[in-house]
């Protein structure tokens, strides 16, 4: 029988930091010293590189692991394409629709028959993953772990998780993450997984997968040396592998199904030794998580609202400085003091797109509308399409007495933000049936006009 090499207490051990260089080991000694590939690893393993970016880009910006497996990863047959796909795989259903309308969703149905992998959906995307640019921003909704034996990764991009409702327990090459709402984590390009949900549980949130760069903490400026997302803050696996192989890599007591996204697109493969093989790793290309609720938040003490840049969590840059190819941004409990301020967020036009989701509680700026923006929905203000405050949202907060107030207390909003025009597929505007079609007229056709009539200059024709 397989032998899982990992004390069950100490499965989701954890070592701290951002982008930090890491080292682990499940077995003492089995990483080489002084090296990264002896002629003869220690403990008869393999020695494998992996590589987030090209060898020769800058060290600040380069990521790569070294890994110490039982066997390497090239040890399978040829991979086929798959007859299931994490996105639709027709053209009718994945093309994307450009539309200037705002968009907001009910919330997702849970899918009881899915696992993680089936049950991913994309809603909206731009760019090209053959190309690595651009992103994919997905639903998911599962109702059951991945198979036993399975495993699956993406060579299209990072994936950021988002859960909603429902636990995630997720087994990595670089060990074991237990991921639950007010929680992300990263599984970066490459790196595969296995998603489980612990029993009875059913399971819904969001992604986003990042198809150039990687994630990286935005600078603070004047803001100093701490706030917002702080580095000790994040969590990184501790190396656990299971012995499930035989003689050699084609002959194994096992048969396991790895999946992978290549271009969009769902191939498979069958080998006879488990992916999980990895007993020591060191290198600076993981998976991570964060818990949300470690965020420090930072707002004026004075007036007006800043713009909601301040609630970034992680950011991955566009080669243009200060332009991200996608923020993760975050709306969680907050006070709010500011005079003399209107203090939702303001109507506005932006050259970045927005796609929010609710992960619990209630949005300070949507109270109001038919259906409502609750957790398990969604939003899109593409590029340059107008959007605020509900027009309960708005009537409330200008007429509110400005006292030092709480907002947000048990909720939190978050937001995937775009330098992209995202186009939206065949699956986010019809297949799902979740559009709200009256959203425009229930947020904003009973805003009020408060111009005091016979005031100011008119201009030539009035």
């Amino acid at each position: 029988m397989p032998v899982t090499k990992f004390d069950v207490e100490e499965k989701y051990s954890y070592q701290n930091g951002f982008d930090s260089y890491m080292e682990s080991e499940a077995v003492q000694g089995a990483l080489p010293i002084g090296h990264n590939s002896p002629q003869k690893p220690p403990l008869g393993l393999y020695a494998e590189k992996l590589s987030g970016t090209a060898f020769t880009a800058p060290r600040h910006e380069n990521k790569q692991t070294w890994l110490y497996r039982i066997l390497p990863s090239c040890a399978h047959p040829p991979f086929v394409a798959s007859a299931s796909s994490p996105i639709s795989s027709s053209d009718s259903e994945s093309k994307l629709h450009y539309i200037p309308n705002q968009l907001r969703w009910d919330p997702f149905d849970h899918e009881s028959t899915t696992d993680f992998v089936s049950g991913l959906h994309l809603v909206a995307g731009a760019g090209d993953p053959t190309l690595k640019q651009g992103l994919g921003m997905y639903i998911y909704s599962a109702g059951q772990s991945m198979p036993e034996k399975t495993a699956y990764y993406s060579a299209d991009g990072d994936l950021l998780i988002v859960p909603q409702s429902g636990v995630l327990d997720i087994q990595t090459e670089f060990g074991f993450l237990l991921v639950r709402p007010m929680e992300i984590c990263i599984i970066p390009r490459g790196i595969k997984y296995r998603v489980v949900l612990p029993e009875g549980q059913e399971a819904r949130g969001y992604a986003l997968e990042l198809y150039q760069n990687h994630f990286i903490l935005p600078e603070l400026g004047p803001i100093g040396s701490n706030g917002l997302a702080n580095a000790r803050d994040f969590q990184t696996p501790v190396a656990a592998f299971e012995e499930d192989f035989g003689t050699t890599a084609f002959d194994g007591p096992s048969s396991w199904s790895i999946k992978v996204k290549f271009n969009n697109s769902l191939f498979e493969t069958t080998q006879k030794h488990s992916p999980f093989d990895v007993v020591a790793w060191h290198g600076n290309y993981y998976p991570y998580k964060y818990d949300l609720g470690r965020f420090n938040t930072i707002g004026s003490i004075s007036f007006d609202h800043p713009d909601p840049s301040i609630f970034t969590v992680l950011s991955a840059p566009s080669d243009k400085v200060g332009t991200a190819v996608a923020d993760f941004v975050i709306f969680p409990p907050r006070w709010l003091v500011g005079e003399d301020t209107f203090r939702p967020p303001w109507y506005h036009r932006n050259t970045m797109s927005e796609f929010m989701g609710l992960i619990q509680g209630g949005y300070d700026a949507k109270k109001g509308g038919k259906g409502g923006f609750v957790p398990g929905g969604a939003s899109l203000h593409n590029v340059m399409s107008g959007h605020g405050p509900d027009v309960d949202s708005y009537e409330g907060a200008r007429n509110a007495e400005l006292k030092p107030m709480k907002v947000g207390e048990g909720s939190c909003a978050f937001m995937f933000e775009s330098c992209l025009m995202v186009g939206v597929t065949d699956w986010g505007l019809k297949t799902c049936r979740k559009v709200q079609a009256e959203y425009n007229e229930h947020s904003w056709g009973g805003v009020k006009v408060h111009w005091e009539r016979g005031t100011g200059k008119k201009t030539e024709g009035q």
